[in-house]
């Protein structure tokens, strides 16, 4: 099934407790270390936008290209309500294309391991370094191995509230290093001709695949990226054995300004 179609619709109220501000100081703290303070800036794979209305709430441009209709639809009703200038572009992150080049890129909440196949992974790179501005940053975040190994393979999470509850199964294969998620809704309607409200049920199936950081390493180089840093998720230590998700730094590397325009017109 194609995800990201009913969850959508309750996908900010199980996020409540994201630390969405956090995360956004964190990521904003590193655009600054490595030169990104104003211009342009792409959220790939941004879902609701909103790390997108954050980012562009301290001063960025920002573009927002996902690949749910229904998830960028909530993220345009934010964009109304907030009145802020953020263009979103309905795209798959294996094709996304833009009007020009952007200071950086940055991609959080796991979208990268959406990518099921490494030469998708390269290709998507590709797209990235191509979209970059000379020396620009691409900052990325995944879940690593060992969250996908030992905290959610064969686990079972549910939720219940009074709008919607969630059953959400785990099944890790670590041959393919393929996690499927399982995820059962039940969002509450309010059905005419009925005292109580129902819950309407739905079902939908999301795939992520586990990528070490060698392999990430890797597949940055083939796209032409230069690999700058990898942390611990919100720190700036080393990645650790342990660590649940990483924050991976990339720069592109020795491209003019006439070769990126030149770029942007012949794709």
């Amino acid at each position: 099934m194609e995800a990201y179609t009913s969850f959508a619709e309750v996908y900010d109220l199980f996020q409540d407790n994201v630390p969405y501000e956090e995360w956004c100081e964190y990521l904003a703290g590193l655009l600054e270390e490595y030169g990104v303070t104003t211009g342009l800036v792409l959220d790939l794979g941004c879902g609701t936008g909103s790390l997108t209305e954050r980012l562009a709430g301290r001063g960025y441009d920002m573009i927002g290209v996902d690949n749910s209709g229904e998830m960028l639809e909530i993220a345009m009703g934010k964009r109304v309500r907030s009145g802020r200038n953020i263009l979103y572009l309905l795209q798959d992150m294996r094709e996304f294309e833009l009007y020009g080049t952007v200071a950086a890129v940055v991609s959080i909440c796991d979208s990268m391991n959406y990518i099921l196949e490494y030469g998708d992974l390269v290709q998507v790179f590709k797209l990235v370094n191509n979209y970059l501005d000379p020396g620009g940053v691409f900052i990325f975040d995944l879940n690593t191995p060992y969250k996908y190994r030992e905290l959610l393979a064969d686990h079972t999470f549910a939720e219940e509230r009074e709008e919607s509850s969630f059953i959400w199964e785990n099944f890790y294969d670590g041959d393919e290093e393929i996690n499927e998620y399982d995820l059962t809704l039940f969002i509450r309607r309010n059905v005419p001709g009925f005292r109580e409200p129902l819950y309407q049920k739905f079902q939908e199936t999301h795939y992520q695949r586990s990528y070490d950081l060698d392999t990430v390493c890797r597949a940055l180089a083939e796209a032409g990226l230069e690999f700058v840093a990898a942390y611990d998720a919100g720190t700036r230590e080393p990645v650790r054995a342990d660590s649940e998700r990483i924050y991976v730094i990339a720069r592109e590397r020795g491209k003019t300004v006439q070769e990126a325009q030149t770029n942007i017109e012949t794709n």
